[in-house]
């Protein structure tokens, strides 16, 4: 990481259009100093593990999940389940092209034809927002995002998942499975998904919805000015709506879209899950996800990783 912590905290501060006054001097306060922590432990973390990453030119491969914002100057790197639909909602809303986070439906939004990723804007055009836009980035707790993502498109009613995900887990690692299950790929349990994630010849290729973070979005090459945490979205979305100087109006949506029955991924119900696995199936995920968990603070989430 090339820049000190502190200074992409002020480069934040600086590029923003917000009026003096705006935000409460405690609640700036509060945030920059929560803001200097994470890229201080970041660049802590990118030092010592993935010193190399930082050298590096920033390829097409790297921006691959950067969605741009002309009108406010941000560049936002969609992390699924942590969040990226209703962030996806405020940056179609802060365009001008709809007018409330509030009627957008889950399908308008991942269709992507109101927002462009980076790579779309052409080798002048990227170069310039890479240097000039505001790059954010919002994680999530790794354990709980990746029950939330099996919840949703293993155990839940999702065929496209089912047809390509869950036919080829049933197949590997179902012992008897019946004809029904290896037609459908329905009723994939947590362990042989777990399995499937653990196994160096999967059956399938990798998805962004279980990738780790530091595969998604590149925290040591691309330098984000705002790091956030989705357990702290409604208090650290808003902070940063305020201080781009968006509109009033414009508010992060916390609600939930996808299968708002079910109750959302917490602590308590990713220990169910996780409580199926065996301990060394524990610990290869914690070591699949270890550098989340470095870089973003996380605390361990049970108690027998090491």
């Amino acid at each position: 990481m090339n820049e000190d912590p502190k200074a992409l905290v002020t480069e934040l501060l600086r590029k923003t259009s917000v009026a003096d006054g705006a935000l409460p001097g405690w609640e700036l306060q509060q945030q920059v100093k929560i803001q200097e922590l994470r890229h201080s432990r970041l660049a802590n973390v990118c030092s010592e593990y993935q010193l190399g990453a930082m050298k590096q030119q920033v390829s097409e491969h790297h921006m691959s999940n950067l969605f741009v914002e002309d009108q406010f100057r941000l560049l936002y790197c969609e992390v699924p389940k942590a969040g990226c639909s209703n962030w996806k909602r405020v940056l179609m809303v802060l365009s001008g092209k709809f007018s409330s986070v509030l009627n957008l439906t889950h399908d308008q939004v991942h269709t992507n034809v109101h927002l462009r990723h980076l790579k779309e804007c052409g080798p002048d055009g990227v170069a310039e927002r890479l240097e000039n836009f505001t790059k954010i980035l919002f994680v999530r707790e790794p354990f709980q995002r990746l029950v939330s993502g099996f919840r949703d498109k293993m155990e839940n009613p999702n065929k496209p998942y089912h047809d390509v995900f869950g036919r080829a887990i049933i197949a590997k690692y179902r012992a008897n499975a019946s004809q029904s299950a290896l037609e459908t790929g329905d009723g994939v349990t947590f362990r042989e998904f777990v399995q499937c994630l653990l196994d160096p010849h999967r059956p399938v290729g990798d998805d962004p919805h279980w990738a780790p973070i530091s595969q998604l979005c590149h925290p040591c090459l691309l330098q984000y000015h705002f790091i956030g945490k989705l357990e702290n979205a409604n208090t650290e979305g808003n902070f940063l709506l305020k201080h781009i100087g968006a509109p009033v109006n414009v508010s992060y949506p916390d609600y939930k879209d996808r299968h708002p029955q079910d109750e959302r991924t917490s602590s308590a119900i990713m220990e169910k899950y996780f409580y199926q696995l065996n301990a060394t199936e524990r610990q290869g995920i914690y070591d699949l996800y270890r550098m989340d968990y470095l870089m973003f603070g996380y605390p361990k989430p049970l108690p027998d990783l090491h």
